[in-house]
C-alpha cells in the first residue's frame, strides 16, 4: 500500500487515503442490510475502541511529530503545541456550539446546535460528520507533512494514521445507519445516510495538505491542531456514548485500551 500511494502528490495521496476511510464508514452503515439493530455491548465496544485508535493517533501521529517539527524549523516546542492542540479543541466547540446536530440515541428535543426545523435523520448524519472533519483533516496535514521533507514526517506514519481512522470509522457508519432503520426507514435510504456522513473526510482530508503544502511554517500547528480536534471528539463525545451503560465499562476500558495499542502498534511499525 505504502508502495502505491508514494507515486501520487501528497493531495492526491490524502485523496486516496479518506476515500479508503469513508469506503469503512459505509462498510459500517452497511449493516444495515443484514440486522435492524446492534447488541448495545457491541456497539459499546465498537465506540470504546474507536475512542483507543484516535487518542493513540493524536499522540503517536499528530503531536509528537508536531512538536518534533517544531523544535527543526526552531520554534518553541512546548508553546507550538499548546496553541495547536487548544486551537483545534476551541474549534471543534465553536463547531459543535453552532452546528445542527443530534448524537445517536438521544431523542430529538436533545439536539445541539443553533435550533432548526430539520429531520432528525439530518441531525444525526451532521453529529457523525462533525466527528469526521478532524479526522479528514488529520489525514491530509500528516500527507502534507511528508513533502515538507522533515525526519518526524514519514508515509508510513500518514498510512499507519489513514488506517487507523479507517479502522474506528466501521462503528460510526452502524451508529447512523442502524438507529434510522429501526426509525422505519427504508435499508437502502438509512444505508445512504450513514455511509454520507464520512463525505466529509475526503474534502477535508485534501484541504488539509493542499493547506499546508502552501504554509509549510504552520505544519507543527496543524499537526496538533488536528490532535486537539480529534481529542475533543473523543471526550466529548465517543467516552460517554460508550460507557453510557455502566454494566459495560470495564468491557469498553478494556477495548479503549485494545484500540490504543493497536493504533500505537500500526504507528510504530509503519512509521
Amino acid at each position: 500500500m505504502i508502495d502505491f500511494i508514494q507515486q501520487f502528490n501528497p493531495v492526491t495521496q490524502a485523496f486516496i487515503a479518506t476515500l479508503f476511510t469513508w469506503g469503512v464508514t459505509a462498510a459500517g452503515a452497511s449493516l444495515v442490510f443484514f440486522t435492524n439493530a446492534v447488541n448495545r455491548k457491541v456497539l459499546d465496544s465498537m465506540l470504546g475502541f474507536a475512542a483507543g485508535v484516535m487518542i493513540a493517533a493524536s499522540f503517536w501521529s499528530l503531536l509528537a511529530p508536531g512538536i518534533e517539527m517544531a523544535e527543526q524549523l526552531g520554534h518553541t516546542p512546548w508553546l507550538t503545541a499548546v496553541i495547536g492542540f487548544m486551537s483545534g479543541g476551541i474549534f471543534m466547540r465553536l463547531t459543535d456550539k453552532f452546528l445542527p446536530h443530534l448524537h445517536p440515541g438521544l431523542n430529538i428535543d436533545k439536539s445541539e446546535g443553533v435550533k432548526t426545523s430539520w429531520q432528525r435523520s439530518t441531525l444525526l448524519v451532521l453529529a457523525i460528520t462533525l466527528h469526521n472533519i478532524p479526522e479528514g483533516l488529520a489525514i491530509g496535514v500528516a500527507f502534507g507533512a511528508v513533502a515538507a521533507g522533515l525526519p518526524s514526517a514519514t508515509i508510513g506514519a500518514a498510512v499507519a494514521l489513514a488506517i487507523g481512522i479507517g479502522i474506528q470509522n466501521f462503528p460510526e457508519g452502524t451508529a447512523v445507519s442502524v438507529p434510522l432503520r429501526r426509525e422505519g426507514m427504508s435499508k437502502w435510504k438509512s444505508f445512504l445516510m450513514g455511509q454520507a456522513s464520512g463525505m466529509v473526510e475526503p474534502i477535508a482530508g485534501v484541504l488539509g495538505a493542499f493547506f499546508v503544502l502552501r504554509m509549510q511554517n504552520i505544519l507543527p500547528y496543524a499537526l496538533c491542531f488536528a490532535a486537539g480536534a480529534m481529542i475533543f471528539v473523543v471526550v466529548e463525545e465517543l467516552i460517554p456514548e460508550s460507557q453510557r451503560n455502566y454494566e459495560n465499562i470495564d468491557l469498553v476500558t478494556m477495548t479503549t485500551m485494545t484500540g490504543f495499542s493497536v493504533m500505537m502498534m500500526l504507528d510504530v511499525a509503519l512509521g
